[in-house]
């Protein structure tokens, strides 16, 4: 049967003993995660779990059902994560719906779902199946999860806060989750000492990831080397770096590049302009700054702002093609710069 968030929590919390199957489902696998972990937290911290894979369970489509009525050696809880893609395990789930006793909960952790799959079909039909999809939140509803992650850090996220962080992971629950787990690191907050996020927190972090992590592609975008940056993208991909982080440390660049450029009009100097930006400009990149600021006209900089914004609205609005949309942007920013512009 269907069921929707509220009742999908409230199930997984206190297990019905009439639900032999929790199947989680939909384009947000990082909430469907997020569910299973509430089972697990109401199974207790000396519950035994038993992972099973779709391979696994085409093998031997009677292992679900007989490790659902087993009883664990030493006496403890006990119950089944399953791991799903496509419709491998169809037979063993019919087996442990029609076995006589199962016992041990099942949660099922299936990804996306076409209308068609016939493992969603039977389980929105059986009464002993709670069925529920995850969706990205979006707008209100990604502040909301931002500000609920937050609490049970011990920070306290006003709205603008909330909105600033869901907009920069796109509403992504696991980036979002990684984010606000870094500034509670930061802030040392702890829910027995609950602290205050804000802004300079996250700005602070926000230059501490360009440096250490994206400071090479941001020169390579901005300084005009495609070959580099595609370089760059490849690595980052495989170390996880989300797209927003990358978008986010290219426009605080190029918002610093306007910045310098806007007092070089005034008749400043590029040494004092870059001395009064202070901290903005870190000491090691001090040099690429300078060759970027001399690439780079007010006008062209300008541009590249608003490409980055652009991408930054068609990495949300498109998050299967999210990192083709950014890297096409990308690549079309550096070629400008290797161009001159």
């Amino acid at each position: 049967m269907k069921a929707n968030k509220g009742q999908i929590e409230r199930a997984l919390d206190a297990p019905p003993a009439d639900i032999r199957l929790f199947l989680l489902y939909g384009p947000d696998e990082a909430g469907s995660r997020a569910l299973a972990k509430r089972l697990e937290r109401a199974m207790g911290l000396n519950a035994e779990r038993i992972d099973l894979d779709g391979p696994t369970l085409k093998a031997d489509p009677a292992r679900l059902a007989d490790e659902a009525a087993s009883i664990s050696l030493f006496g403890d809880a006990r119950w089944l994560r399953l791991t799903l893609s496509g419709e491998e395990a169809l037979p063993a789930i019919e087996g442990l719906l029609n076995a006589a006793q199962a016992g041990n909960p099942v949660v099922a952790l299936a990804g996306e779902l076409r209308n068609t799959s016939k493992i969603l079909k039977l389980a929105l039909d059986h009464k002993a199946v709670m069925a529920c999809a995850s969706y990205v939140p979006e707008g209100r509803d990604a502040e909301q999860l931002a500000a609920a992650i937050a609490r049970e850090l011990g920070l306290r996220l006003p709205s603008d806060l909330a909105r600033r962080i869901a907009e920069l992971t796109g509403g992504d629950r696991t980036l979002m989750s990684g984010e606000i787990e870094k500034l509670a690191l930061y802030l040392d907050a702890a829910p027995e000492r609950p602290t205050d996020a804000t802004h300079d927190a996250i700005d602070a972090l926000a230059v501490e990831a360009a440096e250490q992590d994206i400071g090479t592609l941001v020169n390579a975008t901005l300084g005009g080397d495609p070959v580099k940056l595609i370089h760059e993208l490849q690595i980052l991909a495989q170390l996880g770096a989300s797209e927003g982080s990358m978008l986010w440390a290219l426009l605080r660049r190029a918002h610093l590049l306007a910045a310098l450029r806007a007092e070089m009009v005034k008749g400043i100097g590029l040494d004092a302009a870059m001395a009064s930006a202070g901290r903005a400009v870190f000491w090691k990149d001090k040099g690429a700054v300078q060759r970027q600021v001399r690439l780079w006209s007010a006008d062209g900089i300008a541009r590249v702002i608003h490409r980055l914004g652009q991408a930054e609205r068609l990495s949300r609005s498109s998050r299967n093609a999210g990192p083709i949309l950014i890297e096409h942007e990308l690549l079309i920013i550096a070629r400008q710069a290797a161009r001159g512009q």
